[in-house]
């Protein structure tokens, strides 16, 4: 079956609660993308908000307090906002890929494998019935010598040493103190937390969740999206092929690609769409195929989405492809469009500038365009 690449980005606005944008709250929002990117605790608010049709101001954590939400390093390496309930399917791939087994790692972060296991296990115990701030959990552990070298390491806000055991399902973060980051037990912190499944059943649940959101898409796609390429290629292939008539494959541009097979008659009755949207920084709609992604980011305007110290601008998307990049300057929201793509209706512009300003509670920007 071919698909038409306006009919992918229809179909994706569409289930990523865009077009029309759904009665939903922040955990169906995130369980529908498979998490929020988290880095930033007011992109991920924006996240949801361009979603809800009544957006709310600070409904992340509201969501996060109810324990409909956990905060972790998930997807590459980044925080996220995921459901409990499935976070654990995507930290076991994560675990799975072992990248801190990988030599280039372990030259980086002056650990070995045998280490890690043996930070796991203290780290597990010293979070077994308390909650505790990055300096009350680093002082714990180089108070034992053998993670005393460790220090610089454990207290460096990349946080390289602890990401790992957040794949192992050994901590999680918890509520703030005092505005400093605390960590957890998910089994302890929150009741919905699962564990994390067996490789099988975790691919079984995280590629049909993903390919639901961002389909059709390449196995390469999907671990790129994941893992940052950490996966080995043999497993991966393995992982597609386990599930069998689950998935179905389709042609776009050219290219074979996977798809659920559930959804295959509704995309294929999908029609282009002219919407018109504005997205925050780190969105998944641009994260989840990645930007290298030419059908919906042109290699040329790649640079400005996809900035220094991996910042991902803000976007104007139109039709499903990036048309533009936006930003805000006191009261004014200045949008940039790219050259030689032609510039979204400014009614349309407006209109999303003011449904940005209505989810952070803030007076409406005048929309300022460039380009």
């Amino acid at each position: 079956m071919r698909i038409d690449r306006e009919a992918v980005h229809a179909w994706r606005l569409r289930r990523q609660f865009l077009e029309p944008r759904g009665e939903c709250g922040a955990a169906e929002v995130a369980d529908r993308l498979c998490g929020v990117q988290a880095q930033v605790p007011s992109a991920a608010e924006t996240a949801v908000a361009v979603r809800c049709a009544e957006p709310r101001p600070g409904a992340v954590e509201e969501a996060l307090a109810r324990g409909e939400l956990m905060r972790t390093w998930a997807m590459r390496g980044t925080l996220h906002l995921l459901p409990p309930e499935a976070a654990g399917a995507f930290l076991s791939l994560l675990a799975a890929a072992r990248t801190w087994e990988k030599p280039s790692w372990q030259r980086a972060f002056g650990a070995s494998p045998g280490e890690v296991g043996e930070l796991a296990e203290a780290v597990g115990g010293l979070l077994a019935d308390r909650v505790l701030t990055r300096e009350e959990l680093v002082a714990g552990l180089v108070a034992d010598s053998r993670f005393a070298r460790m220090d610089e390491q454990l207290r460096s806000g990349w946080s390289a040493l602890l990401k790992p055991l957040a794949w192992q399902g050994v901590l999680c973060q918890g509520p703030a103190r005092d505005g400093r980051a605390t960590f957890a037990r998910p089994e302890a912190l929150l009741p919905r937390w699962r564990g994390l499944p067996e490789e099988d059943e975790a691919a079984a649940a995280a590629i049909p969740a993903y390919l639901g959101a961002y389909g059709p898409a390449t196995p390469e796609a999907f671990d790129a999206w994941l893992t940052r390429n950490n996966t080995r290629k043999p497993a991966l292939r393995a992982m597609f092929a386990g599930l069998g008539d689950r998935l179905a494959t389709v042609e776009v541009d050219g290219r074979e690609a996977y798809i659920r097979a559930e959804d295959a008659d509704e995309l294929a009755a999908t029609r282009p769409t002219r919407t018109v949207r504005l997205l925050g920084a780190f969105d998944q709609y641009v994260l989840g195929p990645g930007t290298k992604d030419t059908g919906m980011l042109a290699a040329a305007h790649r640079p400005l989405v996809s900035r220094q110290a991996g910042w991902i601008s803000p976007v104007v998307v139109a039709g499903g492809r990036i048309a533009g990049v936006w930003e805000t300057d006191g009261d004014e929201l200045r949008v940039t469009v790219f050259p030689g793509t032609e510039a979204p209706p400014r009614a349309a512009l407006e209109a999303e500038a003011a449904h940005i300003a209505r989810a952070a509670n803030r007076p409406e920007p005048r929309l300022r365009l460039v380009g």
